[in-house]
């Protein structure tokens, strides 16, 4: 049984819109903003410095060259080997997802530039039931992966992601040991994989290819482990610290190996990638 087929449509428009409306409020201060004014602050809240969430679009356009992202991703959805519904069948939620966001699934890739480096990039979408990475994110980011290995590219994955899609089941765990088994390919190429995780990266995603780059960097605010604190906490029986899946948690964990600002990202990458590219 299929676990993904193909669709000739919602290519990826990196002029859209997300809506029409002017003012937005933050839930953290309470203020009204402008909208245009938070875009051009790094979608940070101009008043108190509160992070909104970013779309996979938004994201590109903070993080590479202007008109260098070329959408690489194949026309492929999911299809539903389980026959899953739980308030909704499964199929109803990827169509309502593909209708809100303008995408296929959990994630863009393309070829593009950052600093006139070139790179494959492939960036989640936590507007997409979750961020959560079912059969066909695992194959998008396998194949940009192989993209990057044929045009001898760095490759940056920027997550956020619930983790597995569970209306998949066991495809969509599937995907952490494939997704690994590829990165372990470009590996072997000696070409670089540089990880940002950002709010959230958490399940299978963290627990598999996100925890892999060579560099590791976190955004500033960003949330990071496999199971939710009561979870943990229930399976503990003990109260977890305040900062627990944290961004400095991580960091003083060894779990990331540092953490960036937003409005300093871009610029992060291009170092990084320069160092690769005079080094390699």
């Amino acid at each position: 049984m299929p676990i993904f087929k193909e669709k000739d449509y919602l290519r990826v428009d990196l002029d859209r819109e997300p809506d029409e409306s002017l003012w937005m409020k933050c839930k953290s201060c309470g203020e009204l903003v402008f909208k245009r004014r938070v875009r051009e602050n790094n979608n940070i809240c101009p008043s108190c410095g509160e992070y909104f969430f970013l779309t996979s679009v938004e994201r590109i356009g903070l993080l590479v060259d202007e008109g260098s992202f070329e959408d690489i991703a194949e026309p492929i959805t999911a299809d539903d080997p389980l026959g899953f519904a739980d308030r909704k069948p499964y199929l109803e939620r990827i169509a309502e997802a593909q209708a809100k966001t303008g995408l296929r699934d959990a994630i863009l890739i393309g070829r593009a530039a950052i600093a006139g480096i070139p790179v494959v990039i492939g960036v989640m979408d936590f507007r997409f039931i979750g961020g959560s990475m079912g059969s066909v994110v695992g194959e998008q980011i396998c194949r940009a992966i192989e993209a990057a290995i044929a045009g001898r590219r760095p490759f940056v994955l920027v997550s956020s992601s619930g983790g597995a899609r569970l209306q998949e089941g066991l495809f969509s765990l599937l995907q952490m040991a494939k997704t690994v088994a590829v990165r372990a390919r470009m590996a072997e190429e000696g070409l670089p994989f540089i990880s940002v995780m950002t709010y959230p990266t958490s399940g299978g995603v963290q627990a598999s290819i996100a925890s892999l780059g060579d560099v590791v960097i976190a955004e500033r605010g960003a949330l990071i482990g496999f199971a939710g604190r009561r979870v943990i906490e229930n399976a503990m029986s003990q109260e977890l610290p305040s900062d627990f899946q944290s961004d400095a948690f991580a960091f003083e964990h060894g779990a990331i190996d540092r953490v960036v600002g937003r409005e300093g990202m871009r610029d992060e990458l291009a170092s990084l990638l320069r160092f690769f590219v005079e080094t390699g």
